[in-house]
């Protein structure tokens, strides 16, 4: 299988072929058609195997084709939230979908910048999401995407309070994606 055969909007595909991505790594080619079909999942994969993309891909399929949902991406680390909105804005491309990166140790006016611009697409760690909903910077009732990346790390890390703060003011009616 390619990508090219999963037919995704034609702006994710040019973000694939920019990154020279042809074939889906094995956790991508399963993951992917699962997330595609509005299914919640767990996924396990070796660190390097394309999870980032396992998850990203069809999330900016979906935010591309829709206009008013969000996803929100959780990491435990600012280090990996920042990688994780690296892949994801290559994956846009010139699609026409705002991030924000929300993580503790950055700056709160460049996020509030960021916010006020109402990104679809928010990629940041528990501590700081969760200081943005207590000032009200940030509203997740339009969320239809929740990633929990490293969810196993953010579990050992203590972050089960805000991760559950988090799940109680996201829509009922959401998909769920653990990555692992």
């Amino acid at each position: 299988m390619t990508f090219k055969e999963l037919n995704f909007h034609s702006d994710i595909q040019e973000g694939l072929d920019a990154m020279y991505f042809e074939k889906p790594t094995p956790v991508q080619e399963l993951a992917i058609p699962v997330i595609m079909e509005g299914r919640d999942i767990i996924a396990c994969a070796q660190t390097g195997t394309g999870k980032t993309a396992a998850f990203g891909i069809p999330l900016v399929n979906y935010l591309l084709k829709t206009k008013k949902e969000t996803a929100l991406v959780m990491t435990p680390t600012r280090e990996l939230a920042t990688q994780v909105i690296q892949t994801m804005n290559s994956l846009i491309g010139r699609g026409n979908i705002r991030t924000a990166l929300l993580i503790g140790g950055d700056s709160m006016q460049k996020q509030l910048k960021q916010m006020r611009r109402n990104p679809r697409l928010i990629v940041g760690t528990p501590g700081r999401i969760n200081d943005h909903l207590k000032r009200k910077t940030l509203r997740l009732n339009n969320t239809s995407f929740l990633v929990l990346d490293e969810s196993d790390r953010m579990l050992d890390m203590g972050f089960t309070p805000q991760i559950n703060q988090v799940l109680q003011t996201v829509p009922k009616k959401h998909q769920t994606l653990l990555f692992s």
